[in-house]
């Protein structure tokens, strides 16, 4: 009778628990999507398993002397390099929302292991913004220190682009009056980095921002993503560096 009682308790659980997830996903549908978000965040943190497949099809065994991995988040991910860079041995590594913790988790497996020539490192607006708990601008800044010394120790150039600037159509710009004086602040970090260890800095920022301060107008449709044109004048930059220091 108390085997029975207990599998009937257990059942009813389950049915109350599965009551209770369809009332979350009908009444609260933002909440749910946070909750799935933060369940798959936990399962695995640093997303290995975005670019896993990816990787073993890329057959990074192979030295590519010319292969470029472009590591970053959504302004890489949503970057079509295939088509930007027709016949090139680019390869994109960029994970939407992601921040610069989770990016050095995935460092290994999405970067050395291709054993690319170089890498192209953009990130930390997604820091500033808190996507995975405060973080200060010393705190970003380690975590370059920390890609740049696996990138030097695996004999792979690094260049290390410039924090975009951002405008007022970006909720970040209008949550945190200081997020541009924080871009700034980064950016200058970064510039005096790489001239100490001889890498090389990509600034993109001066050649976006307005008198301002701000994200030119242009060059983005939400203040934060460069759109069509915003890539385009990238893709100038990154070639013209790329042709110096090959």
């Amino acid at each position: 009778m108390k085997v029975k009682y207990l599998n009937q308790r257990s059942h009813l659980k389950g049915i109350l628990k599965s009551i209770a997830i369809k009332i979350i996903q009908t009444l609260l549908p933002n909440l749910w999507r946070r909750m799935e978000e933060q369940k798959s965040r936990l399962n695995d943190w640093g997303q290995l398993q975005v670019y896993h497949q990816k990787n073993i099809n890329l057959d990074a065994s192979i030295i590519v002397e010319s292969r470029i991995v472009f590591f970053g988040d959504s302004i890489t991910e949503f970057w079509d390099l295939e088509a930007t860079f027709k016949d090139k041995n680019y390869i994109n590594r960029g994970i939407s929302g992601q921040t610069t913790s989770q990016m050095l988790v995935r460092f290994r497996n999405d970067v050395i292991a291709l054993y690319p020539k170089f890498v192209v490192i953009l990130a930390g607006i997604n820091d500033l913004a808190g996507n995975t708990g405060a973080m200060t601008v010393e705190m970003i800044e380690g975590n370059y220190l920390s890609m740049c010394e696996l990138a030097q120790m695996n004999h792979i150039r690094i260049i290390c682009a410039s924090v975009l600037p951002i405008n007022e159509n970006s909720p970040l710009s209008q949550s945190d009056p200081q997020v541009h004086v924080k871009i700034r602040t980064l950016n200058s970090w970064l510039q005096g980095y790489c001239d100490k260890q001889q890498q090389i800095y990509l600034d993109y920022y001066s050649h976006m921002v307005d008198s301002q301060g701000m994200l030119k107008e242009e060059l983005s449709d939400d203040g934060l993503h460069p759109n069509a044109k915003g890539y385009a004048v990238m893709a100038k930059l990154i070639e013209e560096v790329i042709q110096q220091f090959k």
